[in-house]
Parts: structure tokens; sequence; C-alpha cells
């Protein structure tokens, strides 16, 4: 199979192109920038472009299949040529299914947890030594790729994102992945550039529900108001799971699951938080349908350190700790403040977070956020002005955010170094700080910013 990606340096399209490398596929690419650590990944490969930038040579009647990948603008010339060719052209969830249709899949959707439960069930399965394909939204610890095809697994486990799958198929990527066993974890609104209303939003969730394969499985939260409305109503041939928050109780800042087993055992985990609770509750369900007893799971469970970037541990000593986090939208901002402030209750805590997303930055979107922080003992919220104007949305103020956010602790920062250097003058002793953002503070050095927080 000769398969052709345009816009092959993106996080996920690069990973494609490695993945499909491995299963023996002939692959090549194009894209007008691409960056680290995609271009050293493509070239120990030889799948690195010879050049940047879209040449139509490229596109020839002797390609199999074009994957179209959502830097690349309805305009690109490559996919003008490979239309006019009359060339199969996927968007790259539509791929994902094309090479999982045989197989068991598990598909991963909400607005928040989508990463952590993929990265538990991944993490289970190898633990277990059952072998599985898999798409997950971010480079988990122990795998080589985001992205594994293979000829013989039986199970894919997908990470099912509500974003739009290409420039020519505006269809949210969960909706192409028709999962046998599905998991929603929860809805908050996001994404308001592409669903400008919360009720067009929610319509996403239960299209994807209506999506399930016959007699397949649904497993979701019940303590989320929105997804136990929209699944309680799923068809009737499905089985429905409801999972909430397992027992546990948290001891000098480790928490531990208290009767997991049923026979009165306990189990520390590397986790913490309720959101992750639920996590990890989610991600079990799933796995004991295909066939992982609870037992095989707990097991496994004792060693998952957690997914990148959420409540990451960058530093930690005695009396304190930093942590990174990818949390942005507000229902994410509440769960981690909170998860952090009540495992560590005698310890005062700096919450720090990025408006960076275009939801986060629009002035109609930003009332959402109000009492997100509101657990933090300081709130410290950053946005860059030339962010908001690269994005071409309506300016916003710092008053604006202030009010927006709501409360007597917090703080409105528009320059990232006097940002850093307020928070270096602190003293963190029995204080936790909490970096929340999909960007990364304009430049910030978390590793070398945890140093010298510890020191």
């Amino acid at each position: 199979m000769n398969i052709h990606l345009i816009a092959i340096g993106g996080s996920a399209m690069h990973n494609l192109a490695i993945a499909m490398h491995k299963k023996g596929f002939n692959i090549t690419g194009s894209d007008d920038e691409i960056f680290e650590p995609s271009k050293s990944r493509l070239a120990k490969l030889n799948l690195l472009p010879a050049k940047e930038g879209w040449d139509t040579n490229n596109i020839h009647k002797g390609i199999d299949a074009v994957i179209l990948g959502m830097h690349a603008r309805i305009d690109n010339p490559e996919l003008l040529k490979a239309q006019e060719l009359g060339l199969k052209i996927y968007s790259y969830p539509e791929y994902i299914y094309e090479q999982t249709k045989d197989k068991v899949r598990i598909v991963i959707g909400g607005s928040h947890g989508k990463t952590t439960i993929t990265a538990i069930i991944l993490h289970v399965l190898n633990y277990h030594k059952i072998d599985c394909d898999y798409l997950a939204g971010a480079q988990l610890a122990g795998f080589d790729t985001m992205v594994k095809l293979t000829k013989g697994a039986k199970i894919a486990v997908i990470e099912g994102d509500e974003y739009l799958s290409s420039p020519i198929d505006r269809r949210p990527k969960f909706h192409l992945y028709k999962p046998d066993i599905a998991v929603l974890s929860g809805i908050a609104w996001d994404h308001i550039n592409v669903f400008p209303t919360f009720e067009n939003y929610i319509t996403q969730f239960k299209i994807f529900i209506d999506l399930i394969e016959p007699a397949g499985s649904l497993i979701y939260c019940e303590l989320d108001e929105e997804v136990k409305k929209v699944c309680e109503k799923a068809r009737a041939d499905i089985n429905k799971i409801p999972y909430g928050i397992p027992e546990h109780r948290i001891e000098n800042g480790i928490t531990i699951l208290t009767n997991y087993a049923l026979s009165g055992e306990e189990c520390p985990l590397q986790i913490f938080g309720s959101h992750n609770l639920m996590n990890l509750n989610a991600a079990r369900w799933a796995c004991n349908q295909i066939n992982v007893s609870n037992e095989q799971f707990y097991e496994a469970i004792h060693s998952f350190k957690g997914a990148s970037k959420r409540l990451e541990v960058v530093k930690k000593n005695a009396v304190t700790a930093m942590y990174k986090d990818f949390a942005h939208s507000p229902s994410k901002l509440k769960a981690t403040t909170q998860a952090v402030k009540k495992q560590f209750p005698d310890r005062k805590l700096i919450a720090c977070m990025e408006l960076h997303t275009f939801s986060s930055l629009n002035e109609d979107f930003l009332k959402e956020y109000e009492g997100s922080m509101a657990l933090a003992d300081e709130a410290l919220v950053y946005f860059n002005p030339h962010t908001i104007e690269h994005k071409k949305l309506k300016s916003i103020t710092e008053e604006q955010v202030k009010k927006a956010f709501g409360g007597s602790n917090v703080k409105i920062y528009t320059n990232s170094k006097i940002l850093s250097g307020d928070l270096l003058k602190m003293n963190f002793e029995n204080k936790n700080l909490l970096m929340m953002s999909s960007g990364n503070f304009d430049g910030i050095d978390f590793a070398e910013f945890g140093n010298k927080i510890v020191q």
C-alpha cells in the first residue's frame, strides 16, 4: 500500500505515519512546517519529507490513499490534485476506523478524562501483555508512539476527540469510530468556535452514543448530570454501565483504594483526585468488557503513574510540590484545583492557569470560568494579548478576566516574565504550585522552574 499524508508533521499525523510504516506500508508525506519532536522521529525512519512545502508532484495515480491532516487548508494544492485524480482521501479518524473495523473497538469520549482513561486501559493491557492497537491523544509512558496499528491485534483502544476530522470533513472525530464499547466521562461545553451553543455541543455526544454498534456497551459517569441524561436515553439494545467514585481514603498525600477487591485489602495509588478515581473506574469497566478481571486490573493499577501533563509531578520535596496539568476548560480547572487542595489539605495552593485556547480567549465564553479556581488560596490567571490577535479574536482586558473568574483570590497577568518572577519570590514551604495550560505560559521551562521552586 502506498499512502501519502498531507500535513505529516502534526502530533497525531506523524504518529500515524510511523504506525503505518511499522505495519509495512510505503509512506510519503508533506508539510509546510515540521517541528520537534515530529521532525526527529520522522527522520529516524526516513519518513521526513526532503523539503518543506506542498508539491503536486507528490500526488499521482500510484497512491492508494491520501490522509488529510487538520493543518492543511481546503485549497491545499496536493489535496486539489488528489481530488482531481479521484484518489481515495481519508481524514485521520476515518483511516483509523478503516484499519480497526474488524477489531473490538473501545472508544473513550467526553469533555475531560479521555487521555487518562485511555492511558489506564493501555497500562493494564500492557502489564498483562494483552496485544492491542491504539490511538492516544498524548505520548504515554511505556509506549513508543501515540498510534499503533497491526494485523494481529483483536482489540483497538481509541481516544475519541470531539474536534473536527479534517478541513473537508467537518464531523467530530469520535463520530467515525463506531465503538463496540463506548466510554463517556463527562460533558462540559468546549470548542466554542465549532459548537456555538451548549445544546449543539451536547448533540454531538448523542450522535456518538447512537453510533455504538448493535448490542454494544456504554460505560458512563453517573455523577455527571448531562452525561446521565443522554446515556439513560440510549437505545434499548445497548448495555448501560454507570460508574462513580470508588471507595478510598487519603493518608499523607497518598490516595488508597479501600475494599477494592471486596476482601478488605487496600490499594495505594500513584494518582489522585476525584476525577482520576472516576477515570480509573471507567477504565476498569472497559477492561472488564474484554475479559480483564478486577483482580488483574488492580494488580496492574498499582504501578500507573498518570498520563503526561495530567497532574504530573514536576518537582517535589517534603514540604512542597509543583504539578503541571493540561487543564484549560472551566470544568478541568475546577476538578484539578479541587484534587490538589483535597490531597494536601494542610498546604496552601497557588494555582496558575493560562488562557490559551480559542474558547478560553473568547469574550463570550469567559463567563463560564466563574468560580473555577475558587478553592485555590491564590489564583493567578495569565493571557497574552498577542495570542488573541493571532487567533483574530476580539481583545479582552484584565478587568474582564478578573470579573469573569470572580473571587478575591484572583490576580491577572499579561506578562509571562512578571508572572514567573512573582512566583519565584514566594516562599513555597507548606505550599503547592499547580500550573495549568495547554501551552507553556509563553516559554516557561517547567523542569527548570520546578527546581527553583523546591529550592
